[in-house]
């Protein structure tokens, strides 16, 4: 048995490419031993520098193409080298959409130990450009000046950016008035390790089907200085923009967002619309980045729940309602519940926005209200899931079975946890029929699936 890598630190090597692992680095063995390479594509053989060898594998730097693969493409941004927020702009679209497949069956075989379930392909869009609707984007310093950008992968230094492709281009214009703005008035960045400064990040938040704007300033401090310069020069910039918000984080964390905010000007809300229904999407409330996959995504969700018409549907994780007002549609009753309050409060003025009254939402964390629910006797003939990428918590998982719905929904954007989940559900008396991955975030390794569960007769 081996007990020392064939490789070593800063070894030149030679490899193949025969995979691509979760985070879309490709997959070289030497002897057998793995070398995680980013860059590297499957079908190549590549020169690479050896950076760090542990015991099962490594990492290594790509340093030469030897045979490029014939899915090998050049990426359109010009700082995708240094950025951390694109994974994939060197792969075709085509085979991005491949490889998250495959993600998905190798996690859920082996992870969930689920081989034979059926895997469609995934759906991918028409154009796979500027769809995000949100920006949300750090700010630094780099020779004195102020920038904003995407950190550098593995890092928290920030890549200057002044465009992106996969950004809506009301992002831009926002970030380049702030930057204006905190360069003019001098306004002190925050320094993460000192823990000083006042502006942390800049969240933009754009309406594809109204085209308002929201931009937030996230900050370390409740005072912000020459705010009415600020928001003047946002309304020069920014056609569209229907509000301005300070949302406040003075932790020492890298959770983004704090839990209060306050308008500077404007609305707190803007308005989206999705398949004929009108969304109130507030700065802290959860909604789904790419509307136009989000369509895609929640229809698809709407036929693996079977609605009749007669059916009692519980939405966990709802947000702000979206697929909660989808299922309403078709559902005699729903009931969504969220941890979020903001989000709470949108999503009860989506409903009455789009005059549903067989809607209830409920602010609490969905691990905890539903299995309340379950012990008071409430039964549901579906439940639809879409939690974070942690997955479902187990005390939900058990809630689940406790109601025994004839349906389960499961919307995730984490194949693991994914994984994971189905396997507990599966082995207590369910079916993965079907999964249906949709392509949410091209040209990153990122995928959104959506899963029909049955109850096993």
């Amino acid at each position: 048995m081996r007990t020392e890598a064939p490789v070593a630190k800063n070894e030149i090597v030679e490899t193949e490419i025969a995979g691509l692992t979760h985070e879309g680095h490709g997959v070289g063995r030497v002897d057998g031993f793995a070398l995680f390479i980013p860059g590297a594509l499957p079908g190549e053989r590549v020169r690479v520098k050896v950076l760090k060898v542990k015991k099962q594998y490594g990492y290594g730097k790509l340093l030469d193409i030897l045979t490029a693969s014939p899915h090998r493409t050049e990426p359109a941004c010009p700082i995708y080298a240094r950025c951390g927020g694109c994974q994939w702009q060197h792969l075709s679209y085509e085979q991005q959409l491949e490889w998250k497949r495959q993600q998905v069956v190798d996690a859920l075989a082996r992870i969930g130990g689920l081989s034979s379930v059926t895997v469609h392909p995934t759906i991918g869009m028409e154009r796979p450009w500027q769809y995000r609707n949100k920006a949300q984007v750090p700010v630094g310093l780099q020779d004195g000046r102020v920038v904003t950008g995407f950190y550098a992968p593995r890092s928290h230094r920030v890549i200057p950016m002044e465009r992106c492709g996969i950004q809506h281009s009301a992002a831009e214009k926002a970030l380049g008035a702030v930057r204006d703005w905190a360069e003019r008035w001098r306004v002190p960045v925050y320094d993460e390790e000192r823990h000083e400064g006042l502006l942390r990040h800049v969240v933009v938040k754009t309406g594809f089907a109204t085209d308002e704007v929201m931009a937030v300033l996230v900050t370390n401090g409740e005072r912000v200085p020459h705010v009415r310069e600020l928001v003047e020069r946002l309304r020069q910039t920014v056609p569209g923009l229907a509000g301005v918000v300070q949302n406040i984080q003075t932790d020492r964390t890298n959770v983004i967002m704090g839990e209060r905010t306050k308008v500077l000007w404007g609305r707190d809300v803007i308005y989206d619309e999705l398949r004929g229904i009108r969304f109130a999407i507030s700065a802290r409330s959860f909604y789904q980045v790419n509307p136009v996959q989000t369509e895609v995504l929640y229809s698809k969700a709407l036929e693996y729940a079977q609605l009749t018409g007669r059916e009692t549907v519980i939405d966990a994780y709802c947000g702000i309602g979206t697929i909660s007002l989808f299922l309403a549609q078709k559902a005699k009753r729903v009931y969504g519940v969220e941890v979020v309050p903001e989000a709470v409060e949108d999503a009860r003025r989506n409903a009455a926005l789009n005059n549903f009254d067989n809607v209830t939402f409920v602010a609490g964390e969905a691990e905890t209200i539903i299995p309340q629910w379950a012990e008071e006797g409430m039964r549901a003939d579906v439940i639809v899931v879409d939690p974070p990428r942690k997955g479902c918590d187990q005390r939900l998982l058990d809630a689940i079975l406790a109601m025994a719905p004839e349906r389960v929904v499961y919307v995730s954007c984490n194949p693991a946890t994914l994984a994971r989940d189905l396997k507990y559900l599966v082995a207590h008396g369910y079916e993965a029929r079907e999964v249906q991955p949709v392509d949410m975030f091209p040209q990153t390794v990122h995928v959104e699936c959506v899963v029909w569960m049955s109850k096993e007769k």
